[in-house]
This record gives structure tokens, sequence and C-alpha cells, in this order.
């Protein structure tokens, strides 16, 4: 009886403290694009500029991130599959929110419409 009280009051406290703590699961799909953001940051420890929704391989598709990297010349596009929330594939680009390649110059020829 005595070492049945005991145990009672050891467990009672972390059964309380589980109770009133409401959890967080990280499982299931990459639903926005801020998880899949979070994830590609955590992946490559750069500063993700964009993600669109893409298909890949089922019916859940995936997420192509891109990321800046803050002290280097290019960026990573990151494909992040939505049902299993890891990195797809990592593919190096142009730095991604820089600047665009300017064309020529725009000539305005006059009585043309």
């Amino acid at each position: 009886m005595r070492m049945r009280s005991l145990a009672l009051a050891l467990l009672a406290p972390a059964l309380v403290l589980s109770a009133s703590v409401p959890k967080k699961h990280s499982s299931g799909y990459v639903k926005s694009a801020k998880q899949a953001k979070a994830i590609a940051e955590q992946e490559t420890g750069g500063k993700a500029t964009s993600a669109r929704r893409v298909p890949l391989n089922g019916a859940s598709g995936g997420w192509e991130v891109d990321v800046r990297m803050p002290h280097e010349a290019k960026g990573w596009r990151c494909i992040i599959d939505s049902d299993t929330r890891m990195v797809h594939s990592k593919t190096r680009i142009d730095p991604p929110g820089g600047k665009a390649k300017e064309e020529g110059p725009i000539r305005m020829v006059k009585g043309s419409r």
C-alpha cells in the first residue's frame, strides 16, 4: 500500500503537467507556404524568399522554395515533399529576389501606335 501511494505521488505531477501543456505535432502534410519556407531555411541555413505549389510524385504534391543565401553568390531552389516533410531535391540558382538582368534600352518610335 505504501509503495502504491509513493508511486502515485511521483506520477501525479507528471500527469498534471502533460495534460496542461498542449503539444504541437510537426507531422502530417505541409499545408502552407510558411511551413515549406521553414523547412527549406532549416535545410540550407538561408532566408526563404518565395514558395509555390508544384506537382510531385503523388496526390498531395510538393512545394518549390527559393532560398537566398546572405553571404554567397548563389541561392538554393528546394523541392519539398508535402507527405514526408523532407527536401526532395536541392539545386543551386542565381540569387533569388535580386536584380534581374535588364533588357536593352527602350526606343520610342514616333508616329506608330
